[in-house]
């Protein structure tokens, strides 16, 4: 045997990934896609480099934010080229910024790796949607420079807190003495603070808000167990349930003519069994004043005897003057308290 062939084959040198995005001042987009890139393992000791030289573009792993191209499958994130219209489907209509672009395409693995659910499971799906309503979307709408409100009045007052705000003031002053290394070190800052605001609201969706859905998913599914109508909900114990309810009507197709109409919860969930409860008109949509259909007319207004006197039912508490909410010292007298509206 030859002495070339006993030598050892030389292995070539593992190189960590490299993810860039453009030097000078940064922005709330760039900063949240990064971070989201590093909650991914593979990503997570990756090199960031800031540059706008075409040459490190081309060695880049993953670039984002710049660049003049969006191609998934390269790894290229960019939304500023001319032509590009890329939104996130599902309904949602605003233009993607790198933030959108690369939560499209990476946000259930990082929900996933989050949480530690499987990628496929429903609930990594169902927060992969609302995490982009309630975050992500805002990144994009901002940096596109899309306006919140389709109004021609001027805003009442203004904000400078929202986190897009926050994060540009992170931006070196502009009589402010500083370099490449200031910034990048500012930009380290930035994408954390992005970062640390998603898991804060991913973990308060995870841990509150899907619960809450479970609760009203239930509610719905038994709501013809309360009332052969369909239209009164119970839950035993309070959680956040408008927006949910609004949701779920939707997603299980329920027909305009038995949608809810009323809902009743305890004001104590820890004693459902001895606690009053309240009857809740729904609302036209969750953020909206007006119900489907309030409390009757003639019982707005009238407190504890008098009005079971007027209505006939036990232990009423309060109806209030606006008829979208009124109480009753049983659970029994509240589900009454909604039957007899019904018919009225």
């Amino acid at each position: 045997m030859s002495a070339q062939a006993q030598q050892p084959e030389l292995k070539k040198a593992k190189t960590s990934p490299v993810l860039q995005t453009h030097s000078g001042t940064f922005h709330a987009d760039e900063s949240l896609a990064v971070f989201l890139l590093k909650v991914l393992p593979r990503y997570s000791g990756a090199e960031l480099v800031r540059s706008r030289n075409p040459e490190d573009w081309a060695k880049a792993t993953v670039v984002v934010d710049v660049g003049g191209e969006y191609d998934a499958e390269k790894l290229r994130f960019d939304h500023h080229q001319r032509g590009f219209n890329e939104v996130f489907g599902h309904g949602f209509k605003t233009k993607l910024s790198s933030a959108g672009l690369v939560y499209k395409h990476f946000g259930k693995e990082v929900i996933s790796t989050v949480i530690g659910q499987p990628i496929d499971s429903p609930v990594v799906d169902t927060l992969w949607l609302k995490m982009y309503s309630d975050f992500v979307e805002a990144f994009d709408g901002i940096d596109n420079g899309i306006t919140q409100y389709v109004s021609s009045e001027p805003a009442l007052y203004r904000s400078r807190t929202d986190i897009s705000s926050r994060i540009g003031n992170l931006n070196p002053r502009w009589n402010e003495d500083y370099n490449d290394q200031v910034l990048d070190e500012r930009f380290n800052q930035a994408s954390q603070l992005a970062g640390k605001e998603f898991l804060e609201r991913l973990d308060y969706l995870y841990k509150a808000w899907l619960p809450a859905r479970e609760i009203v998913k239930r509610a719905v599914e038994k709501r013809k167990e309360v009332h052969p109508s369909g239209k009164v909900l119970v839950f035993d114990e309070f959680a956040p349930w408008k927006e949910h309810l609004h949701i779920l009507e939707q997603d299980l197709a329920i027909p305009a003519d038995e949608l809810p109409l009323y809902a009743l919860y305890p004001e104590d969930s820890s004693k459902p069994e001895t606690s009053k409860y309240r009857v809740q008109a729904v609302s036209v949509t969750p953020e909206s004043f007006e119900s489907r259909k309030a409390l009757p007319e003639a019982w707005r207004g009238v407190r504890d005897e008098e009005l079971s006197k007027l209505t006939g039912i036990d232990g009423c508490v309060f109806v209030h003057a606006a008829g979208f909410i009124g109480g009753n010292a049983t659970k029994a007298g509240a589900l009454e308290m909604a039957r007899k509206a019904l018919e009225l």
